[in-house]
């Protein structure tokens, strides 16, 4: 917003009919997203590996959504989805990167063998390399956007996590993709904001979705046990508030933002 005379001119991203990218937008993070922009009438295109866990979410947002099956790893998957979106809604002008997996494992184990280098390598594909074909692959519908009163034409928006800084033992494949993740926002920030394209990443804490749905009560209460404010896991719902926070607010670039109610883990 800018003030003109004694009036306050809103001139940030308008979530109304602008399109919108979301990856593993079935579950989780992803599908809180989903909702929470829907309720803005934002147009959504929502991709997920895992096609029968959209089938609830289609039902449910039947107008202004697409729903893609689509690996993040298979560069002719995202380059049909992009054409997709382009046929259906015409511009792009979001994208918001949720895909990704859980690796955990220990580098050496207590059977003797050793931590699998494909179970690494796989971790690292996903939530890294997916997360920045991802962006490759949007970048350009971004750029070919008209600017708005600010200049902009886009934004990105991606996920890391706490673990990328506090990474517990048998994360280390985990951490190293979200630590990545972190590592290239800047400098994708500074190059593509001679285009007008925001970049920024949410690192979230503990939060209630499928990696924490099958940990014990004990380990949910030590989780618990060690947040500062609130005494509890995040919710989705928070995660999604953010989301659009970034997206309306055009001075949120280049930045990690750690949501985890200052847990620090140890």
């Amino acid at each position: 917003m800018k003030w003109v005379g004694n009036t306050v001119e809103t001139c940030d991203m308008n979530l109304a009919n602008k399109t919108f990218i979301v990856t593993g937008a079935y579950s989780g993070l992803g599908m809180a997203t989903a909702r929470h922009l829907h309720h803005y009438n934002a147009n959504l295109v929502l991709t997920d590996i895992n096609s029968d866990a959209g089938q609830p979410l289609a039902a449910e947002l039947n107008d202004r959504a697409l729903f893609i099956t689509m690996d993040v790893t298979q560069q002719h998957q995202i380059e049909s989805a992009l054409d997709m979106a382009k046929n259906e809604f015409g511009s792009v002008h979001g994208l918001i990167n949720c895909a990704g997996i859980l690796v955990a494992e220990r580098l050496l184990k207590k059977d003797g063998s050793l931590f699998e280098l494909e179970h690494f390598r796989h971790c690292i594909e996903v939530n890294l390399i997916g997360s920045f074909n991802m962006i490759r692959m949007v970048s350009p519908l971004l750029r070919d956007n008209a600017a708005d009163i600010n200049g902009e034409r886009g934004v990105i928006i991606n996920t890391a996590s706490i673990a990328a800084y506090e990474g517990q033992i048998g994360q280390a494949a985990y951490a190293a993709s979200k630590a990545g993740i972190i590592g290239m926002t800047l400098p994708l920030a500074r190059e593509l904001s001679q285009f007008g394209i925001r970049v920024m990443t949410i690192a979230p804490g503990v939060f209630e979705t499928a990696i924490f749905a099958h940990i014990s009560e004990l380990q949910h209460q030590q989780l618990v046990q060690q947040m500062l404010f609130p005494a509890r896991l995040g919710k989705p719902s928070e995660y999604a508030a953010l989301v659009q926070h970034i997206i309306e607010n055009p001075m949120l670039n280049g930045e990690v933002i750690r949501l985890d109610g200052a847990l620090r883990l140890s």
